[in-house]
């Protein structure tokens, strides 16, 4: 049984040589997967899961690790490293080299064993996944685990069902159908469904099982037809169902040392068209039998109590069975070996009588077959020396099986004949020959061990002294020189070892195992002594050469003589290159056909055998480099005539000088372990590896402080780069801040730029704003000069109407004329009221406008403070308070100013206002002088009216006083009113001033409009004459109008004024 060691390999073979399960076992190879840590341990393989062909199967541990191992091309590979235990697997996907895997996590994973790329990954079940079934089509899996269980299409990956069910029963497994549509749906309480996979309709539901057998079934196989399932429990009883009839229809009792059944697989054959006839049952003892359910006959088993198993897979096509034991390994078994016995055809009835075996070796046989193939000399001393070596092969008893009976069936007298007949074996079995002839033992584990001690300290460095440009090629020579050194610690001072072994190792590159034994084998024999004078080459070979060369051509020898050239010039090179530096590779593999069929010392022959034949171009040479240059490079030479040449010299060269009288016969490696080889100087080599390992130690010190300095170095030039990159970096640092800098100084000047640029619009804007402001109040001021004219023309016609009215009642009538002057008088008061009128209407205009521009200027002083505020320190904040105070104060005393002036205005026209009063007042004195007059003599001439009159008098006069009580009452409400807005603007503290003045101006209006009614009060005292007071009314009316004028026009002047001074001062 081989066994493999997955270890911290990521690819490798899973056997090192052809597999031969034998019948008692029939196990192909037990794999095992130990970790190499500081803490060894093992990781067991908890899952397995066979491909489609059932050439390939995919396994994973319980760390997550997910190995394909392909046994047809004897490869296996790390796939994937999940990093948590999977529960189950499936690798019989539509796509091949797709596999899903069911983690820890209760998630269901898809992977590419190619790209080793996570493809897909499926989550929904809560508990852990126990079983995944995949259709027949690869299209669908379903993934099943205690609680749920659902169907995914495998194309986009998405989940298209899902089996629900009670809590109080659970599911056993869910899985397809082999071949067809349907799906089998198992629970805990022994009740089975079959459902249709598309439409999910229950097609049938397997009956109850018998009371006397019932048991609750645990674990289920189907065979590949669909026709037959097997359940089994924790019981030692089968139930077999017919699912076409829907029954059962056989109980099998399994053996009383199986009480539960684990496991039901079917073993696939062949020949039996699905329908299985054997059933595969692992029990509670870890052994899984192997029955037939129709003869009910044990055939096989696997297993043991001491080795169990836990679980296992058997391949589609029924020849493998992969299982994992409870030691945590996996072994594959060869079905075909475990029925080996089953299957072997029955005794032949003929028995044939054989005679005894008569022997087939007699004394002349052995002495002939011993005998050297050699021409005997005539020499005394070499017969009696052949005599010697056939007396001690005849006491020994190694007879002609030993020395000429190869393994593999093969004859070496044969191979020999053959040889000499073709000059060389063929090609197909050239190799096949050589392990034959060499006796290789193919010692797998000592080799394994030899490797595993990794590459030799020697030859660390090879591919600087041999530079090859195939790196399999040097990996390759590199592991053979290094497993030769750790073999022998001789062979790691050897310098020309690397010469020796190349031409076998690119001859055997694909099998190193045998590389290193036939290296090895070609040291022990071939190179016997040559390491006895080492360091030196070996000195007691090369005379062996020179005695031989002297023997057959002194000539040439004189002539190497001559010219200094010594044994280690002309025959070394050949040696220690084994002749693969003067030959092709045809030629060399035909001497090495040669080499290995004769003699050790056959290879020192052909050396003589080289020069000889070359004895004509060398005795030319007369320059040492000529003779070096000769022995390093190929040369026009026949190898047939040097192999000819060596086969003459064998036979002809006497037995004093003969070097197969100095060297041992031909051993093979032993089987099992390698020998030891210690024929070389132990204290010379025991000396130099001491000195070796001084120097080496005195060099790794040196390259340690070597190192230690470059490192110092390594960290003085990173310290200087770090500092010149943090200069570096510094300056571009400095570099950007400059560079943002000026970046924010060209957006500070931007910024200002566009603030003044605002600035200048807002100013713009503002400008407009007043404009338009101006023009409205303009315009709103030309209404009002408008409406003005317009009443005052209205109060021109009415004035001129009431002028001709008079006239017309003065021609008529004296007594016409007194109610002119009582109309005249209340026109007068009705345009002093007009005019209080619009002169309150215009101030409370001029007022609100005022207010409106004030808040408005309030409103942008603050929105533009606001705005400064954000950008402006606590001192410009400070400033811009004391700024606003001193605004508000300067702003303060321009009101102040503003309403003194227009108090002094008001006073101005106050005055002026009393002055025309007086006029008046003192016209109407003379006019009721003269009126008097006229009244006198009115009184004369109408006696008999008087009555009339003091009546129409008295009621003209209580009017007049009804007048003038209301005129009064009304101008002093709206002095009051004005006067209070006015005192409201100027402060809107101070209250009493403005009242007072109020008062006095009341005061002042109010005697005069008495006097107005005493002199209205003395009209009908005088009487002058008609025209004169006609002419006189006319003169005073038209300087009354000519006087309320410009009246109105000092009043509209002062309004005007007094709206355009605040919005100076403001701008």
């Amino acid at each position: 049984m081989q066994s493999t060691d997955l270890g911290n390999k990521e690819s490798g073979k899973i056997w090192h040589r052809k597999p031969s399960p034998a019948t008692r076992d029939g196990i192909i190879v037990n794999i095992i997967h130990n970790t190499s840590d500081y803490h060894p341990k093992v990781l067991r393989f908890l899952n397995v899961a066979f491909d489609g062909p059932g050439d390939s199967l995919i396994a994973g541990d319980h760390q997550g690790n997910i190995y394909v191992f392909d046994l047809y091309g004897n490869r296996f590979n790390l796939v994937q490293r999940t990093a948590q235990a999977c529960t189950a697997l499936a690798f019989n996907l539509r796509r091949k080299s797709e596999f899903l895997v069911a983690l820890a996590d209760y998630s269901v994973k898809c992977f590419d064993t190619v790209t080793k790329e996570l493809v897909s990954w499926m989550r929904g079940h809560e508990s852990s996944v126990f079983s995944i079934s995949v259709h027949a089509s690869g299209k669908y899996a379903i993934t099943t685990s205690s609680d749920t269980a659902q169907l995914w299409d495998l194309d986009t990956f998405q989940r298209k069902r899902k089996l629900n069910i009670r809590q109080s029963v659970g599911i056993q497994k869910v899985f397809f159908l082999p071949l067809s549509n349907t799906i089998l749906s198992c629970f805990k309480d022994n009740s089975i469904f079959a459902w249709e996979c598309d439409t999910l309709f229950c097609k049938y539901q397997l009956p109850a099982p018998p009371e006397s057998s019932s048991i609750l079934y645990k674990v289920f196989a189907v065979t590949r037809d669909g026709r037959i399932l097997a359940a089994g429990g924790k019981s030692n009883h089968l139930h077999l169902w017919c699912l076409e009839a829907t029954q059962l229809f056989r109980i099998i009792q399994m053996p009383t040392k199986v009480r539960a059944i684990r496991h039901l697989e079917f073993l696939p054959d062949s020949f039996d068209a699905g329908s299985n006839q054997v059933l595969g049952v692992l029990s509670q003892d870890g052994i899984m039998r192997f029955v037939n359910i129709q003869t009910c006959k044990l055939l096989f088993e696997i297993g043991s109590l001491d080795e169990g198993i836990s679980s296992s897979v058997i391949s589609p096509h029924g020849r493998y069975i992969a299982s994992i034991m409870e030691n945590g390994s996996l072994n594959i078994y060869s079905v075909q070996a475990l029925t080996q016995e089953i299957n072997k055809p029955p005794p032949p009835l003929v028995k044939v009588i054989e005679d005894i075996p008569k022997s087939k070796l007699n004394s002349v046989d052995l002495k002939m077959k011993v005998t050297s193939g050699r021409v005997q000399q005539p020499a005394k001393s070499r017969e009696s020396k052949i005599q010697t070596r056939i007396l001690k092969q005849d006491l020994t008893g190694n007879f002609e099986s030993k020395e000429n009976e190869l393994s593999d069936g093969l004859n070496k007298k044969r191979l020999q004949i053959l040889l000499k007949g073709y000059g060389e074996y063929p090609t197909k079995y050239r190799m096949f020959i050589w392990r034959s002839l060499l006796q290789l033992p193919e010692n797998h584990t000592a080799f394994s061990s030899l490797i595993d001690k990794g590459t030799h300290v020697a030859f660390l460095n090879l591919q600087k002294i041999y530079p090859i440009k195939s790196r399999k090629l040097l990996r390759v020579l590199q592991r053979t020189l290094s497993a030769l050194a750790h073999w022998s610690v001789i062979f790691s001072d050897t310098p020309y070892l690397p010469l020796l072994a190349f031409p076998f190792v690119k001859l055997f590159q694909n099998n190193q195992l045998i590389c290193f034994e036939v290296v090895a084998t070609l040291i022990i024999n071939w190179c016997q002594h040559w390491f006895e004078y080492f360091p030196n080459p070996p000195i007691n070979i090369l005379s062996m050469i020179e005695n031989v060369l002297a023997f057959h051509d002194k000539e040439l020898l004189q002539h190497f003589i001559d010219h200094d050239v010594t044994s280690q010039l002309y025959a070394w090179p050949l040696l220690e290159t084994v002749f693969s530096e003067v030959l092709t590779r045809e030629e060399w593999l035909k001497l090495f056909d040669n080499v290995f069929s004769n003699h050790p010392s056959f290879l020192l022959m052909t050396v003589v055998a080289y020069n000889v034949c070359s004895r004509a171009p060398l005795l030319n040479c007369n320059l040492k480099d000529d003779f070096q240059y000769f022995f390093h490079h190929r040369n026009n030479l026949d190898i047939s005539v040097v192999i000819r040449e060596v086969y003459r010299l064998m036979e002809t060269t006497p037995s004093d000088i003969h070097p197969d009288s100095m060297l041992d016969a031909f051993v093979a490696l032993t089987k099992g372990q390698y020998p030891v080889f210690n024929q070389y100087p132990k204290f010379i080599v025991d000396y130099q590896t001491q000195e070796r390992e001084r120097i080496r130690n005195d060099e790794l010190d040196y390259l340690r402080e070597r190192q230690t300095v470059e490192d110092m170095q390594a960290e003085v030039d990173q310290q200087r780069v770090e500092d010149e990159a943090w200069y570096q970096k510094q300056e571009l640092l400095h570099k950007a801040e400059e560079t943002r800098r000026a970046m924010l100084l060209q957006e500070e000047e931007k910024m200002i730029q566009q603030r003044q640029r605002l600035a200048a619009v807002k100013r713009e804007l503002k400008i407009k704003e007043i404009h338009l402001q101006d023009a409205a109040r303009r315009r709103f001021l030309k209404l009002q000069q408008d409406q003005r004219e317009m009443e005052l023309r209205r109060l021109d016609d009415e004035i001129g109407r009431k002028v001709h009215m008079r006239d017309q009642e003065i021609a008529t009538t004296a007594k016409d004329l007194e109610m002119r002057q009582l109309e005249l008088e209340l026109q007068k008061r009705l345009y002093e009221k007009n005019l209080t009128r619009n002169q309150e209407a215009v101030a409370k205009e001029m007022r609100e406008d005022a207010d409106v521009y004030r808040r408005k200027v309030d409103l942008e002083e603050h929105m533009f403070h606001k705005l400064i505020e954000t950008d402006q320190t606590q001192i410009q904040q400070t400033q811009k308070v004391i700024k606003e105070n001193m605004a508000k104060a300067e702003q303060v005393c321009l009101n102040n100013d503003w309403k003194i002036q227009t108090l002094h205005k008001q006073k101005c026209d106050d005055l002026q206002r009393t002055k025309c009063y007086q006029e008046v007042a003192r016209l109407l004195q003379e006019n009721r002088r003269k009126e008097t007059e006229v009244l006198n003599a009115m009184l004369e001439e109408e006696a008999k009216k008087w009555k009339e009159a003091e009546e129409k008098e008295f009621y003209l006069r209580s009017e007049k006083k009804a007048a003038a009580l209301s005129d009064a009452s009304r101008k002093q409400f709206l002095n009051q009113e004005i006067s209070a807005a006015v005192e409201h603007a100027e402060n809107p503290c101070n209250k009493e001033a403005p009242r007072f003045q109020n008062e006095q101006v009341a005061s002042s209006c109010l005697p005069r409009t008495s006097q107005l009614n005493d002199i209205s009060e003395m009209d009908p005292s005088a009487h002058i004459s008609l025209n004169r007071r006609t002419i006189e009314w006319d003169t005073t009316g038209q300087d009354l109008i000519k006087k309320v004028r410009n009246l109105r026009q000092r009043l509209t002047a002062q309004a005007r004024n007094r709206c355009q001074t605040p919005g100076l001062l403001a701008t």
